[in-house]
């Protein structure tokens, strides 16, 4: 299915005309040489922290759904549909309770700013708090993939047939950007893991647990991202997964025979594709 993912955050931004003007002036500078934007919640990271979680859910949905248009929506495999919106539902009430906090310690922090922000700050730059809950939202909007023989439209026979071609050329370039994208994710996975295995020169590497963690998670993910079901990205897949299947990661951060045993699985499974 189609799912469209909608995030906003109050930027808490507001160009200062004067502040610009007697930057650029002291400067010696054309007025158009820069522009100076003032943070409304100077001395608090309240509204930052919202931004922040928000970036990271939008990651988190990245990371669970691959491109599918230019306009933002993105394929949903059927069987993450469950989990995906048990974890949406999570992040989005964490997200409004986020939301909540901030809008009721607004007064506070619009305070707290025109203390850190001296004779920059300005109250009328600051909206009424209803106006600014408007500008925090969390959406996601469900959809079928449309068929090619859905078209409702009241057009000549002739002409349907050439919206029907036009619609299952685009529909396979689609399904190809979105298998593209899994297989860059492993790509990359598996440079990552080869460049981060090779022996330094000075004997000290750092292994985080996240190392193999984040490679089983990611296997895991392609049996569900592999929607055309390649044979290829599936052998590769289970390849990575004996790579690292009984590994343990103190053995690799002390063991270099170790490391070279999971190095050298890896790059058969790069040497296998041309890429």
């Amino acid at each position: 299915m189609l799912v469209e993912m909608n995030l906003s955050v109050w930027t808490a931004q507001k160009n200062d005309k004067g502040a610009t003007a007697k930057v650029t002036t002291d400067a010696n500078a054309r007025s158009d040489a820069g522009n100076f934007k003032k943070n409304l919640m100077a001395g608090t990271n309240r509204r930052k922290e919202i931004a922040d979680y928000a970036a990271m859910c939008r990651t988190w949905h990245n990371g669970k759904t691959l491109p599918w248009s230019d306009k933002g929506v993105r394929l949903l495999p059927t069987s993450l549909f469950l989990a995906y919106k048990s974890e949406i539902n999570t992040r989005r009430a964490e997200f409004d309770t986020m939301v909540a906090a901030f809008l009721a310690e607004y007064p506070t922090l619009v305070a707290a700013a025109h203390r850190h922000m001296g004779s920059l700050f300005d109250p009328n730059d600051y909206p009424h708090v209803d106006e600014v809950a408007t500008k925090f939202g969390f959406r996601t909007v469900f959809s079928p993939v449309p068929e090619a023989g859905d078209f409702r439209l009241d057009v000549p026979k002739a002409e349907m047939a050439e919206l029907k071609t036009q619609y299952e050329v685009a529909y396979e370039a689609r399904v190809d950007d979105a298998m593209g994208s899994a297989w860059t994710k492993f790509y990359e996975m598996l440079k990552g893991m080869s460049d981060k295995l090779v022996e330094p020169e000075d004997g000290t590497k750092v292994f985080h647990a996240t190392f193999t963690s984040n490679a089983v998670e990611l296997c895991e993910m392609l049996t569900h991202l592999n929607i055309t079901k390649d044979p290829h990205l599936e052998k590769s897949r289970r390849d990575l997964e004996k790579a690292i299947a009984n590994v343990d990661i103190a053995d690799i951060r002390k063991d270099a025979g170790t490391r070279a045993d999971v190095k050298a699985q890896v790059d058969a499974i790069l040497d296998a594709y041309d890429w």
